[in-house]
């Protein structure tokens, strides 16, 4: 604990607020500082023979950071008790004011491995067992999409109307703020304005709201050590109630292929073996409470319209290590991997 800074967690404060929720007492021990996540604090620890792992926002809060852990928080509540692979909700504080101005909760731990950092055995070495891995990894996205969002409390959760016909505009107008960046050529990005009206041309005229993860793909997802299952979606910030075949568009967007997507994707990536993406789409829609009211022949539209978000998130990174606010090393990576996004959303658009 003793390397663990007292301004991101002051454990005596954390020991009297959960008291206050009941939990066991005890002295807290065995504090680590987890690794994952470029926004967000993890700490793992145990008290009163429990484990614990603690959420919080980074050392210099952002102006939206905490609002998102509520959601987070919220969202995480409202699956518990449900099949959908999730960090189970123990305790939330959404009040900023008891520990150095940062919302935070506790969750349970999550006994798994990242697939994109590390692929342990027997996995490396058995094919099928990595073919089952992608399967499930759409399985447990259809299991969200499945949920009835206003039966478990999140109607007022986020702004379904008009969510499809917003997107374009509004990730349009991200990429333009950008500009206000000092250094920052513009985006040099071959097939932009294509993509964008095919986009506008070709979006889907009916769909159901759902919760959408907002960020689904294989390093947001933990592996059982044991089979070859989802232990657990993670990092829930960008979660909302939206399309949930966006979630689907995203985890075909980001899914490893022959080129340097495959890298990307770090061990898994690497190993192979994974299924096809019309094998994942047809994981997804052996789940009917997952695909009823939803169009999967419109699929190639959400997987185009995830490339053209995800590549303008990871724009926006190269216009900041233009302007000296992040390293250019990221920046060009995080630019070449946009420009691969729009590539491929390229080539869906012409198929």
């Amino acid at each position: 604990m003793a390397d663990i800074d007292p301004a991101l967690v002051d454990f005596a404060v954390l020991a009297d607020w959960m008291d206050a929720q009941g939990l066991p007492g005890g002295p807290i021990e065995e504090a680590v500082q987890l690794g994952g996540g470029t926004q967000n604090i993890l700490l793992r620890f145990t008290r009163g023979g429990r484990a614990y792992v603690l959420r919080r926002g980074p050392r210099h809060l952002r102006s939206r950071t905490n609002e998102v852990l509520r959601r987070e928080a919220r969202v995480l509540a409202a699956l518990d008790g449900g099949d959908v692979p999730a960090p189970r909700l123990i305790a939330a504080c959404p009040d900023e004011n008891v520990m150095n101005g940062a919302v935070f909760y506790l969750m349970t731990p999550v006994d798994g491995f990242n697939a994109t950092v590390a692929l342990p055995e027997p996995f490396a070495s058995d094919a099928a067992l990595r073919h089952r891995m992608g399967l499930d990894a759409a399985a447990a996205l259809s299991a969200l999409a499945a949920v009835d969002h206003e039966a478990v409390g999140l109607a007022d959760f986020g702004r379904p109307a008009g969510f499809l016909e917003r997107q374009v505009g509004r990730w349009t107008a991200e990429l333009e703020s950008y500009g206000a960046l000092e250094g920052y050529p513009g985006p040099e990005i071959p097939g932009l304005a294509e993509v964008a009206g095919w986009l506008e041309a070709n979006r889907p005229t009916t769909w159901r709201p759902g919760i959408m993860h907002g960020d689904y793909h294989l390093a947001n997802l933990m592996f059982a050590h044991d089979a070859p299952r989802v232990a657990a979606i993670v990092d829930w910030e960008m979660c909302t109630i939206g399309d949930p075949l966006l979630d689907l568009g995203w985890l075909l967007a980001t899914w490893p292929g022959d080129d340097d997507s495959a890298a990307i994707a770090g061990p898994l990536g690497l190993a192979g073996g994974l299924p096809t993406t019309d094998e994942l789409i047809a994981r997804y829609a052996e789940r009917p409470a997952a695909t009823a009211g939803r169009d999967l022949a419109s699929i190639t539209w959400y997987t185009v319209m995830a490339c053209f978000k995800l590549g303008i998130v990871l724009e926006g990174t190269h216009a900041r290590a233009c302007a000296g606010k992040a390293p250019k090393e990221t920046g060009d990576l995080l630019h070449s991997v946009t420009l691969g996004l729009f590539g491929r959303a390229r080539t869906l658009i012409k198929a």
